[in-house]
């Protein structure tokens, strides 16, 4: 069985910061990419940021600059520094990865259970 378990939420004042983390369970052959996912109170689940196994990061507009999107492959870490954050950064943020559990399965696709981030005025 695989799991996604993140930390790293809370309550953070407008302009401060948090870091999450992410740390894939499990037994696991192979991570592919990896995200980090938002919702907020109404709105769809979007993509924040991804990594590649690679490294190689991209990010949405309006958090570019100010998140930092990072792993460690030996750990199976996933995290994401945010900065500088606003209140419209406030939802549910969820860790996503394709991952493979042995070396004859397929990558299959797999969602953390979210970790709250608020951010106050």
């Amino acid at each position: 069985q695989v799991q996604l378990v993140e930390s790293g939420g809370g309550l953070v004042q407008a302009g401060g910061s948090l870091r999450l983390s992410c740390a894939a369970l499990g037994t696991i052959f192979d991570i592919n990419t990896m995200g980090w996912y938002r919702q907020a109170p109404g709105k769809q689940r979007e993509l924040v940021a991804s990594i590649t196994s690679g490294g190689s990061a991209n990010y949405q507009d309006s958090v570019k600059g100010r998140f930092t999107i990072s792993r460690d492959n030996a750990k199976k870490m996933l995290y994401l520094q945010m900065n500088s954050l606003k209140s419209e950064d406030t939802a549910v943020y969820y860790c996503n990865a394709d991952i493979t559990r042995a070396t004859w399965s397929r990558p299959q696709n797999y969602w953390g259970q979210g970790t709250q981030v608020t951010v106050s005025l």
